[in-house]
């Protein structure tokens, strides 16, 4: 007990290093668990899951990009959204209404 004393080494420093590589292997532990009910909670029914890899599958950029070609972009309008303290649905029907204005003016033109 005498060298336990005397030795500041082995009276402070090896319970410290103790307590650290002991608490990292625990916290190793802590973690596993946390991602491994995290990876049971994402399971989702095999059917479910076959049926949105199916949908998933038919998409291709071939087919996006046609989709885009079909589409009108000259005639885009860009119409703000409404702000968080706005009505969004006084402040949308407002939008509609002066975009119809506006066609009905340009359309008489």
């Amino acid at each position: 007990m005498g060298l336990l004393n005397r030795s500041r080494t082995l009276r402070f420093g090896l319970p410290m290093l103790l307590l650290i590589t002991g608490g990292s292997f625990g916290l190793r532990e802590f973690t596993q668990v946390r991602y491994d009910v995290q990876k049971v909670k994402r399971k989702i029914d095999p059917a479910l899951e076959a049926q949105l890899n199916k949908n998933k599958n038919k998409i291709s950029m071939e087919s996006e990009y046609e989709k885009l070609q079909q589409q009108n972009l000259d005639d885009w309008v860009n119409i703000r959204g409404p702000r968080p303290w706005e009505d969004s649905k006084s402040y949308q029907d407002q939008q509609r209404k002066t975009q119809n204005a506006n066609n009905i003016i340009n359309a008489k033109h």
